[in-house]
């Protein structure tokens, strides 16, 4: 799997097999902090939060020894708001191989030495958001700038040579025409490129969401351009599963069958849970009672976003799709 090590690409799968038993989470997902320097259409939280309460580094070992994880994603808000985030790396990482930790930013406030002190501390992959390939993203962002820095950081960042760098990039019906150049645009910076998709359930913006016929043949002929170029170059990181699995979520309307606070779940800033961003309403002081509560009653097929993509797929799929990764 290209941007993992040999020990890595075992790792995952056999952690995440032993945690479908023991009912522990694939994908651990920290909100560090809420706060973020974007105000991005598309998402439910944006601008600062004075006096936001947030666990201190060495709280995050309890979750990381409790749950065991195979993969922790670090995001917000905006990540890099903490000055403590590198400390945060090292006690989630804890000097060995697991968890994989993925750093999710907008990237506005990350530079090279930031880059280079996160890798340090055990970070193993960036995804930075791009919605837009050009300065569209600064209007959707709400953040003037942003794309001007990017194009200047990503293809310098890469240069490092570590193949860790990952553009993300929501398909709404804002950006559905810009697949492609999005792909070409990652290629063009050295980087790879993932796909999720935008959940109306979110910000109950319906005007971002992809149903009519027209735009439903978009999306179709886009993802099929996209396999044709993962399979041509690379650097799609999405398996060809995940892909069809964006149009038809978009299509039928929705995925049934979310594992969420089984096979993921969200730690707070404060350190309460919730099985998914997008139910902050439900509170939780332990998985035990998120499972009895939440997951067990859980009938949501409104997201298909990368964390549930990726953690409700069966186990043969997961090494298919490891497979597939690792040929591109």
């Amino acid at each position: 799997m290209k941007g993992l090590s040999l020990a890595q690409t075992f790792a995952i799968p056999i952690r995440s097999l032993k945690n479908r038993y023991t009912n522990k989470p694939m994908v651990l997902s920290f909100e560090v902090t809420l706060s973020c320097v974007a105000r991005c259409k598309h998402c439910d939280t944006g601008g600062y939060r004075p006096n936001e309460k947030r666990l201190k580094p060495e709280e995050f070992r309890k979750y990381i020894t409790e749950l065991q994880p195979a993969v922790v994603q670090l995001s917000g808000g905006e990540p890099l708001l903490r000055e403590d985030l590198p400390d945060i790396i090292k006690v989630v990482k804890n000097n060995g191989h697991m968890p994989y930790i993925i750093v999710v930013s907008n990237a506005y406030l990350l530079n090279d030495q930031r880059y280079l002190e996160l890798k340090e501390a055990g970070a193993d992959r960036f995804s930075i958001s791009l919605d837009f390939p050009d300065e569209r993203h600064d209007e959707f962002r709400r953040l003037p700038g942003l794309y001007k820095h990017l194009e200047q950081l990503i293809p310098r960042l890469a240069s490092y040579g570590y193949n860790d760098i990952a553009i993300n990039s929501a398909i709404t019906k804002a950006n559905l025409p810009c697949m492609r150049e999005l792909a070409n645009k990652s290629y063009e910076w050295g980087v790879d490129i993932s796909y999720s998709a935008y959940s109306v359930r979110r910000t109950g913006n319906k005007e971002l969401i992809i149903s009519t016929d027209e735009d439903l043949e978009i999306l179709r002929e886009s993802v099929q351009d996209l396999i044709a170029m993962k399979r041509e170059r690379g650097g799609i990181l999405n398996p060809t599963s995940v892909l069809s699995g964006i149009y038809k979520f978009f299509k039928e309307g929705g995925t049934p069958g979310c594992n969420a606070g089984r096979r993921f779940l969200v730690v707070r800033p404060e350190g309460i849970l919730n099985a998914c961003s997008m139910y902050r309403h439900k509170r939780y002081t332990t998985q035990k009672e998120m499972l009895e509560d939440f997951s067990a009653n859980n009938d949501c097929k409104d997201c298909y976003v990368a964390i549930r993509a990726y953690s409700d797929k069966s186990l043969w799929s997961l090494l298919k799709d490891v497979v597939e990764l690792a040929r591109y």
